[in-house]
């Protein structure tokens, strides 16, 4: 299996089966067809002897993969039904829970920006490999949006209210926060990703590591747990604004500062989500609960809006409707949970 010109790369290495991506001037974006091609991939390697490791890796510079296809969200949402959105999301939500249960090792280089949809396809993984250059979020919010792709599973998860940080800022991490925080497992040096690629022709994935792998250089966001922890433990995102504002921490205020520039619907949203998805005892529900919430999404103006701000026009200047917090009612956030009868997910069957 191999292609030319397209989008998604497929090859084998000795014991290893490669996926590369490769849309390197969309920071490899992830559209519909790309998602269906990995999926292709994965059950044809699934039963393939001569396939002991899948790994992935993202062409060019700049990341493994910058997110979804946003852009294409964005007109569907705005000029057609959002059911173009929704299949989209459907069959990327499908790969996700795949790459969580795939039965040989999943090796993802998160090297770069590795953003939304990108957290989807490595951080499920068996082996999440962060380098100096990785720049990991889950941005959302500043596009009206909620995390998706299995990341409020993930973020509900990471230590203390780290996640709940994560994931209302949608700010940016390294390497060492990103194993902190159990996005990733180990860091190689940028400059080692070739040779680490190399070996796992021939080698096992655990021995190739052992040969690369090294301790991440310092994060940031263990020296600032007392004030996220304290802060993000409020009940609401009003409470979690106030505390932020009022704590000395000069990084907590600022905080504050981002997070009111941020779509009011999509901070409670992803709140309530991040905080059902750690009573929730696996990843396919957690899948399930995005899916209603993204296709919720889907009618509210924020997510429109906010692409439009920060992708289409680029003015950095989102209209969010609501405007504030204050506005933003409990039903308003009860809707984005409300069951989808037949059109649901599915993925945790009974």
């Amino acid at each position: 299996m191999s292609g030319t010109g397209e989008h998604v790369l497929l090859r084998v290495e000795g014991r290893a089966a490669r996926i590369v991506l490769n849309r390197p001037a969309a920071i490899n974006a992830l559209s519909h067809a790309m998602v269906s091609r990995i999926a292709e991939a994965l059950t044809a390697w699934e039963d393939d002897p001569a396939v002991e490791t899948v790994v992935i890796t993202g062409a060019g510079e700049r990341g493994l993969c910058a997110g979804g296809d946003i852009r294409a969200v964005h007109d569907d949402a705005r000029d057609g039904d959002g059911s173009g959105a929704a299949a989209f999301w459907r069959d990327e939500y499908h790969l996700n829970a795949r790459i969580a249960r795939y039965p040989k090792p999943y090796v993802a280089v998160m090297d770069g920006i590795v953003m939304g949809g990108g957290v989807g396809i490595s951080a499920h993984g068996d082996v999440r490999i962060v380098t100096e250059r990785s720049r990991i979020a889950m941005p959302e919010t500043g596009i009206g949006f909620v995390p998706d792709v299995g990341g409020t599973f993930l973020l509900g998860r990471a230590p203390g209210e780290l996640g709940t940080h994560l994931a209302l800022t949608g700010a940016q991490i390294g390497a060492a926060d990103a194993v902190l925080c159990g996005l990733a497992d180990h860091y190689l040096p940028s400059g080692s990703v070739p040779a680490f690629l190399a070996d796992l022709a021939g080698l096992p994935v655990a021995d190739a590591l052992a040969r690369w792998a090294g301790p991440a250089p310092g994060g940031e966001l263990a020296g600032h747990r007392a004030w996220i922890d304290a802060c993000y433990a409020a009940g609401t995102v009003e409470e979690i604004v106030r505390r932020l504002s009022a704590h000395g921490d000069a990084a907590a205020k600022e905080t504050a500062e981002l997070l009111l520039g941020r779509s009011p619907t999509a901070l409670k949203v992803t709140l309530e989500a991040v905080r059902r998805a750690r009573r929730l005892g696996s990843l396919e529900q957690a899948l399930d609960q995005e899916y209603r919430v993204s296709c919720a999404a889907l009618t509210s103006p924020d997510l429109v809006e906010g692409i439009r701000a920060q992708v289409v026009d680029k003015d950095r200047a989102p209209r969010w409707s609501p405007a504030t917090l204050a506005e933003v009612t409990d039903a308003d956030v009860d809707r984005h949970f409300a069951p989808l009868g037949e059109r649901e997910l599915g993925l945790a069957r009974p």
